[in-house]
């Protein structure tokens, strides 16, 4: 018996090969959720557009592996900044399953041309992370949190900040300042939501081996090297107390047990998941 028989997720940004989005999906399901899966592309958002392709069929090989658990799987694509597009998702879910228990806001904007210094930083730059990482999780929460409310479900919202929630970093201004917001909105909506048992809490990765670390393979003439990846991978690795980067399995594992009925007393945490390279 599963940690999350017969609930039901939805899991934002869960379309690409290698990033947290699939391995929660994935852990969720083997605990016996049935899932929700969205993403703003079919294939999933690439994150280093010079790495050689792999033939990933993104959200429906997601979906595939879901089912092959034995559980239900429904796909929508969605924008996360367009209230819209969340809103026909959320409805989605209601029509297939007739309720939502757990939100994982994990959809984010990927690097680019916002990692550059503040006066160098192009507006429409900025205003894609802070409406993808921060309204987009606003946007997701306030439909989805609707709904239980509306059923009387406890539910549980899960929200993707990290360790650059927590302490800023240079040439990352954008993406620092969404994923402080995300710690805040977390806060503010555990205090909302916590009459309804609701429960609301934030997980905070430091370095992780998904593609979001694929930029540390490309090289001046931005081809994509995977040996240069991982010398770089092994050098931010000595710098981490517990001597490794996080994996996209330790991030499901954490989601899922704030999915589950043991983290019901567990509300408006930012919890880091750093191996020991942040500890507040």
């Amino acid at each position: 018996m599963g940690r999350l028989d017969g609930k039901v997720a939805m899991v934002t940004g869960s379309g690409g090969q290698r990033g947290f989005g699939r391995a929660i999906a994935r852990r969720l399901a083997a605990e016996g959720a049935d899932l929700v899966l969205t993403d703003v592309s079919p294939a999933g958002t690439r994150v280093v557009a010079t790495k050689p392709t792999s033939g990933w069929r993104g959200l429906e090989a997601v979906a595939d592996e879901v089912r092959e658990t034995g559980r239900l799987a429904v796909t929508a694509l969605v924008d996360v900044r367009a209230a819209d597009q969340v809103k026909r998702a959320v409805d989605l879910a209601d029509r297939t399953f007739g309720r939502l228990d757990i939100l994982v806001n994990n959809a984010a904007a990927p690097p680019g041309a916002d990692r550059v210094p503040v006066v160098e930083l192009p507006e429409e730059a900025w205003r894609v992370i802070l409406e993808t990482n921060l309204t987009g999780t606003y946007l997701c929460s306030k439909a989805v949190a609707g709904l239980m409310v509306a059923r009387g479900t406890p539910g549980r919202i899960i929200n993707m900040s990290s360790n650059c929630g927590k302490v800023g970093y240079a040439r990352l201004a954008a993406y620092c300042t969404s994923k402080f917001g995300v710690i805040g909105f977390t806060q503010a909506l555990a205090m909302e939501l916590a009459p309804h048992h609701i429960t609301v809490n934030a997980i905070c990765p430091g370095s992780a081996d998904t593609d979001r670390l694929d930029f540390l393979g490309r090289r001046p003439d931005g081809s994509y090297d995977e040996a240069l990846r991982a010398g770089a991978i092994a050098e931010r690795s000595a710098q981490i107390p517990l001597q490794r980067v996080a994996t996209a399995e330790d991030v499901a594992e954490l989601a899922t047990f704030l999915g589950s009925d043991a983290a019901s007393y567990v509300t408006g945490q930012a919890i880091n998941l750093a191996g020991g390279a942040i500890m507040h």
